[in-house]
């Protein structure tokens, strides 16, 4: 992690220094020494290299590639930072941070070998910036990616006191016949959906507009879960579907795949349908989520705009083969997965919408 900074010139006795502006140094410097056991804990081949230099290395050989396709994606946690700073705990959108950037690589059928994060404050915690990176880390192991380096900006007068924002990049791999595009779904594939987590990291402006409709604090007990606070039921860290999705990608069958993020189900499953295809799914094939359940009812929010919003009870949405979906099933079950068939991919005609969701309030 480098500071954003370099420049620190010890002045006269009137004169100004980076500190007197805002900008600690040594601060930068602390929190670099405190991460760097973190960063280690996640090498993997290809990436050996030491934190603190200009740029990271990886080495696509070293990691076992013999004709790889690079993938790339950006992504942050949207104002589900809100709830973290002000619910004051920061050990999880790291987690989430990671979740969001590998879970878009793995549906092309990329692994992930690399991530970065960006930092930015107006001044900086020391301990606040740990934790945050701390979870950085953890997503990183849970999804075999090397944390190989990031930026620590500390920014006065850009930030409000105690305020933070995120960015993460991550770069992944596939040999090039073990892209996933979508090109080979068909009329018939079945649409497996893979539980998720609770919200992840979607929709949190529109929860924070319910919290306080309803005159809730963060402290407050969770009204569908009273054995947390509200703060700590609503920052469960998104779930990364990385190695799971990686064990049922080789045993093939396996067409499609859609990270359900910010736009829901309406807006996500049409991004992998080859033109002329659409898809049905039936709300009624998993559970309503309590966490859904009560967001919907507090807000009252229409089942149609719910799913538009959030990913209901579904992260993540694989298009496969019919005569592949058992096995394929079987698999992602032993590997810790939820699995539910929710629908099947057809033929679109004139005046069909592209996603067709049975079993809710119109």
């Amino acid at each position: 992690m480098n500071m954003a900074s370099s420049e620190q010139k010890k002045g006269g006795s009137d004169g100004l220094t980076y500190r007197d502006a805002g900008v600690d140094i040594e601060a930068g410097n602390d929190l670099v020494d405190a991460i760097k056991p973190l960063a280690a804990s996640t090498r993997r081949s290809g990436a050996d290299g030491a934190l603190g230099g200009f740029g990271g290395l990886f080495d696509l050989k070293a990691a076992g590639y013999s004709d790889p396709i690079l993938v790339a994606a950006t992504d942050g946690v949207g104002t589900k930072l809100r709830v973290a700073i002000d619910a004051g705990q920061h050990d999880t959108v790291g987690i989430d941070l990671v979740a969001m950037c590998v879970n878009d690589l793995i549906v092309q059928g990329a692994a992930p070998l690399m991530f970065l994060d960006y930092y930015a404050t107006g001044k900086l915690s020391v301990e606040v910036a740990r934790d945050v990176i701390a979870g950085i880390a953890e997503g990183c192991r849970q999804s075999d990616a090397a944390l190989i380096g990031g930026e620590t900006a500390e920014m006065p007068g850009m930030y409000g006191e105690g305020d933070y924002d995120l960015a993460g990049f991550s770069v992944g791999a596939a040999e090039r016949h073990e892209l996933i595009d979508g090109s080979k779904i068909a009329e018939g594939n079945l649409l497996l959906g893979l539980a998720s987590n609770g919200v992840h990291s979607n929709g949190y402006s529109l929860i924070r507009k319910i919290v306080e409709k309803n005159s809730l604090t963060w402290q407050d007990p969770a009204p569908f879960d009273t054995d947390m606070s509200l703060g700590e039921a609503l920052l469960k860290p998104t779930r990364i579907y990385v190695k799971p999705v990686l064990k049922a990608l080789r045993n093939g069958g396996m067409n499609g795949l859609v990270h359900v993020t910010g736009g829901g189900f309406y807006e996500n499953l049409p991004r992998v349908m080859p033109e002329g295809l659409g898809c049905r799914v039936n709300r009624n094939t998993w559970p309503q989520m309590p966490v859904f359940k009560w967001l919907q009812e507090a807000g009252n929010v229409a089942a149609v705009e719910m799913l538009r919003t959030f990913n209901c009870g579904l992260g993540m949405v694989l298009v496969v083969d019919a005569d592949a979906a058992p096995e394929l099933t079987e698999i992602l079950t032993r590997a810790g997965e939820t699995v539910y068939t929710i629908g099947s991919v057809r033929t679109l005609e004139a005046g069909m919408p592209a996603v067709e969701i049975e079993g809710i309030d119109s």
